[in-house]
């Protein structure tokens, strides 16, 4: 079941929308928000979410993501790309690479894939050849 909810997430704005995706529900398709979101059910498809996208411990996403923040406790196959912070935590299991600004990763959490810490360019730079 997916409802909408007021409480504080990301900001502590009281006005500010979560959407959640309870366990048991099944999503095929792509989610977009300018919000935040909850998910603890199973989406087969994109993810976009401006603000942060918390995937639950029976979470499962099977798709591309982009977020602004992204904690993950579930399960994630598919690319991803978390702005500001990818925080994995101990029952975590992500498979395919992920692009961050900065990485948290708990013992016990599973990654297989390539990362790239930094946002959208590397965190290093080539030197440049000399002639």
């Amino acid at each position: 079941m997916a409802k909408q909810s007021t409480k504080p997430f990301s900001n502590g704005h009281p006005h500010q929308t979560v959407s959640l995706i309870c366990e048991g529900t099944v999503i095929k398709g792509d989610i977009s928000t300018t919000g935040d979101i909850r998910i603890d059910g199973t989406v087969d498809g994109n993810i976009t979410a401006k603000g942060r996208l918390v995937i639950g411990p029976k979470g499962k996403i099977t798709g591309e993501i982009h977020s602004g923040n992204i904690e993950v406790s579930g399960y994630i196959k598919g690319k991803t790309k978390a702005i500001d912070i990818f925080n994995m935590k101990s029952s975590a299991k992500v498979f395919g690479d992920i692009t961050v600004g900065k990485l948290a990763v708990e013992p016990g959490s599973v990654y297989i894939g390539n990362c790239n810490m930094g946002g959208e360019k590397p965190a290093y730079e080539t030197p440049a050849e000399t002639k």
